[in-house]
Order: C-alpha cells, then sequence, then structure tokens
C-alpha cells in the first residue's frame, strides 16, 4: 500500500507541537497531521504527574503571547491547570481534527526518492514532505547509574513516570535527587511516608516561591482590560531579562540572590543548624537551574526525614548503601533524577541525507542553527532543538521564536516553489562558533558546577546565552541565502500531498 503523503507532519503535542499546529494554521499551512503518542495534548504537562508538580515560571509568561489566559487561579500553575490551558487553546484554534493520539514515531529517514520524510509510526507509515519535532527535552526520565539498581525488591517510580497506585502511606521511602522535581514531590512524600531518606549528591539554591491566589478583581481586570495581563507579562519578561542578563554577563550579581536563599534556609530550619552546611551549594547560583519552595527546607525539621549526603555504593534488594557503610533499609526508591536533556533521545530516530542520525552526526553535542534547522536534515525544523533553554524566562517565548523562523522558510519554500531547505553548513557552524563564545563568561560555565546544561566535553548546548530578546531579533531576521535550497523544478515530479 502507498502511504499517505502530507506536506507537513509534526510531532508531539505540547508547546511546541500545539504551537506549531496554530502558527501553521494562522498562516494558511492547512495540510499537516500531529502525531502524539499519549492520549491528550499537553506533553510534559500530561506525563508529569507527581505530587506538587508546577510550573516554576510565572503563568502570564508561561503561556501563548497570543492566546493569554486572564483565568489563571495561581501566579505559577500546577500542572493540570497548564495541561488544561493547552487543551482550551488546541480547541479554540482548531487543530484537535489534526491531531493523531496514541500515535508514536518509530522513525523518520529522508527520502531522497521521494523527496520526502519517511515516518514509520506505530500507526503505520506516511511521508511528509516536512517535519518538524516538537518533542521537547524533558521526555525520557534518566535512570542513574547505581550498581544494584535493578535488584530492589520494592517499588521504583520515576517522578516523570508516576504510579497514582502507590501507596506510601507508612512506607520507608527514598529519593534519589535534589533538582526540580524532588524539591516539588519531596514535601509531599513526607506528608504520608512512615519514613523518607533524601539521597542528595549536591544541594540546590532554593529561593522563596512568590506563589499566590489570584483574586477574582485581578481576573476580572485582565478579562476587561486585555491590556493589563499584556502590561503584566511585560514587567515580567523584563524581570526574567535581568536575570538572563546576570547569568550571562555579570553572575557575580546573583551574590544578593545567594544571601537571600542563606536567609531562606535559616529561616525555614531555624533549630537545624548542622543541616545548614548540607544544604548550602558551594557553587554560583545559577550554575545549576534555580528551584523555589516554601516547603521543601522545613521538610527536613521534620523527625522521620533524613537527608543522606554520603554517596550512594550500591543498591540491593531492600535498600541502599552509601560511602559511610550504613543501610538505609526502603520499601520505595522514588527517582528524583531528571531527564535525558543533552542526549535528545528524539535524535536517534531522525536520519538525514546521508544515512546517519541526527544523535550520530552530533556524537553527543548537540548543535542546529538557531536551534531549529540542521545542515544534512532537509525540510527538519526542531522546536526547543540546542542551545534554546533559558536561565530565566519562559521556553513558551523560545518556541515562538523558532515558529517565526520555520514558518518564514515554509513560506519562503512556497513562495520560490523550493523542494527542499536547510542551513549551510558554514552559517550553521558560525551560529554554534558564536554562541559557544558568549558562552565562556556565563554563570553556567564559571559557576563552579557540574549541571545537565553542559556536554560531556563541556560545551554549553541546551542554554541560549544572550536575552530572549535577542534571540527573537535573530529568528525574525530571515536570510534565504544563509540556506541551502532545492527548486522544486529539479526534482521528479510527485503527487499533491492529502489535505487532512
Amino acid at each position: 500500500m502507498t502511504p499517505q503523503r502530507i506536506r507537513t507532519a509534526v510531532i508531539g503535542a505540547g508547546f511546541s507541537g500545539l504551537g506549531a499546529a496554530i502558527a501553521l494554521r494562522r498562516a494558511g499551512h492547512h495540510d499537516f497531521v500531529v502525531l502524539e503518542r499519549s492520549p491528550d495534548v499537553g506533553g510534559t504537562w500530561w506525563d508529569n504527574t507527581y505530587p506538587g508538580c508546577r510550573c516554576d515560571v510565572p503563568s502570564n509568561l508561561y503561556s501563548f503571547s497570543f492566546l493569554p489566559n486572564p483565568d489563571w487561579p495561581e501566579t505559577f500553575s500546577p500542572r493540570g491547570e497548564i495541561q488544561r490551558y493547552l487543551r482550551r487553546c488546541a480547541e479554540d484554534e482548531g487543530v484537535l481534527p489534526h491531531i493523531r493520539f496514541g500515535v508514536s514515531l518509530d522513525r523518520a529517514a529522508w527520502d531522497e526518492d521521494a523527496v520526502a520524510w519517511r515516518l514509520q509510526t506505530s500507526d503505520g507509515e506516511l511521508l511528509a514532505e516536512r517535519l518538524i519535532t516538537g518533542t521537547g527535552g524533558l521526555v525520557e526520565p534518566k535512570l542513574p547509574e547505581i550498581d544494584g539498581l535493578d535488584s530492589f525488591a520494592g517499588r521504583v517510580v520515576h517522578t516523570a513516570r508516576w504510579d497514582h497506585s502507590l501507596d506510601l502511606a507508612g512506607k520507608r521511602v527514598g529519593v534519589i535527587g535534589t533538582g526540580s522535581s524532588s524539591i516539588q514531590v519531596i514535601p509531599e512524600l513526607a506528608k504520608v511516608a512512615g519514613h523518607l531518606d533524601v539521597f542528595q549528591r549536591t544541594p540546590a539554591w532554593v529561593l522563596p516561591h512568590m506563589n499566590r491566589r489570584t483574586s477574582r478583581l485581578e481576573r476580572a481586570l485582565f478579562r476587561r482590560f486585555p491590556v493589563t495581563q499584556r502590561a503584566d507579562r511585560a514587567f515580567t519578561t523584563v524581570y526574567m531579562e535581568v536575570g538572563n542578563l546576570i547569568m550571562t554577563r555579570r553572575p557575580g550579581l546573583f551574590r544578593t540572590l545567594e544571601a537571600i536563599s542563606r536567609w531562606h534556609l535559616k529561616r525555614q530550619l531555624p533549630d537545624h543548624p548542622q543541616l545548614h552546611a548540607k544544604l548550602t551549594p558551594d557553587y554560583r547560583l545559577g550554575c545549576k537551574r534555580i528551584t523555589l519552595s516554601n516547603h521543601y527546607l522545613r521538610t527536613f525539621g521534620r523527625p522521620h526525614v533524613e537527608l543522606v549526603t554520603e554517596g550512594m555504593v550500591a543498591v540491593d534488594a531492600g535498600g541502599i548503601t552509601t560511602r559511610d557503610g550504613v543501610r538505609h533499609e526502603l520499601d520505595v526508591l522514588v527517582l528524583g533524577t531528571g531527564f535525558q536533556v543533552t542526549e535528545m533521545p528524539a535524535a536517534a530516530r531522525v536520519v538525514g541525507r546521508d544515512g546517519r542520525t541526527l544523535q550520530d552526526v552530533w556524537s553527543g553535542s548537540p548543535e542546529a542553527y538557531l536551534g531549529t534547522t540542521v545542515a544534512g536534515f532537509p525540510n527538519l525544523f526542531t522546536l526547543l532543538g540546542p542551545n534554546t533553554g533559558l536561565g530565566a524566562g519562559s521556553i513558551v517565548t523560545m518556541i515562538e521564536a523558532q515558529l517565526d523562523y520555520a514558518v518564514a522558510c515554509l513560506d519562503a519554500m512556497d513562495t520560490h516553489r523550493l523542494a527542499t531547505i536547510e542551513p549551510r553548513e558554514d552559517v550553521q557552524h558560525a551560529f554554534n562558533v558564536d554562541v559557544q563564545q558568549r558562552s565562556q563568561g556565563t554563570v553556567w560555565l564559571s559557576g563552579g558546577c557540574s549541571s545537565w546544561y553542559l556536554a560531556d566535553d563541556g560545551r554549553n548546548v541546551t542554554l541560549w546565552p544572550d536575552l530572549m530578546a535577542a534571540f527573537e531579533k535573530r529568528t525574525r531576521a530571515f536570510d534565504l541565502t544563509e540556506h541551502v535550497t532545492t527548486p522544486a523544478d529539479d526534482v521528479a515530479a510527485r503527487p499533491e500531498p492529502v489535505a487532512v
């Protein structure tokens, strides 16, 4: 059977994939499908359902600029509110009919003869002339490398794959990791566990959380006078940009926030000075992801919660042994060990013109042009690709900027009757040399820590080393001469795409 040929395929229905679908439809590109492996939209906000999960970016900024929500119940939204917001966006923008739920991508290979991406999916084969990946970086859980982990006889659950049937009441629970997810889930686990061991390798800088309930008057004002919500978003953007400016150019200015974090720690644990040193980082604030919580630190003052800072040696059927020889008996093991960010699992499934996967080409150190297109991978657009993350701010802003560039590429293809488009190798190389040069003075490289922002070779492959506004400016300045293109007249005649 000849596979269905479509103009554009979008992988994923989180912020990236839905943003792409909406941008395509608004730009007049109607023949596209969205493949989503989950039963509903949301992406990471569908997958991550652990207790306490919420966004650490203000809601008015962590949302599409063109689809504001005046009814956020809190200033920092819990995951359920974000998922429902995305569902409303999909419904209101009319993109739900384009989404095929429960369909995962197994492989995408560029077919030179067909001049299209040949997609192997769980629902059969498709040909897509353009491919937009919106799988994000917070997708595949990262498991810790500890001897004997597979031998643990109790329940093991990763925060990104939470099992709500798990009964923790009175159980001996161990949590590995003290990153953003763990800092949210640990206070919730402490409410029900009989005993809680938290295995910390590196402490995190924790700042007070400014979340609050929004008032009815506030929500009414945003609905009646949308300009007030736009003003709130603009103020938050400026606030975040100051953080980006400090992280990328003046890391030393964060000493004030470090002092606030130390004050917060002492205020949360006034009767436990022995814990202060263990919970105080020895690296510069911002080097790792900054965390926000009013509950995490004080959890360690509870009598049934223990902070374990000795390194883990091995896991056996009944618990974990640490470097000091102590064996911690456990019934349940919770892995708060983050995601495979720099490895980008989807890269292993995307095969370019020369038969190599993105993973092969990147060799553990990803790079792209504007974090979006890659030489040797025609008509491919990777949303939230290399160097599109932020130290401060909203990744939704970055997604929208990438979509400006992607849609400009697609419009140019239609206007100039082009069969393929991809960045020139020298343009991509120059862009990434500039990114690495700009990264040198940032807190991520100079702050004295090792983080998931960096590849094994020490390159910053995750974060954008400048202001959000600078990225937006770069993506809006589309220049066709920076790309390698193939005129449609130079390829064999092909069937018309089937609109969906």
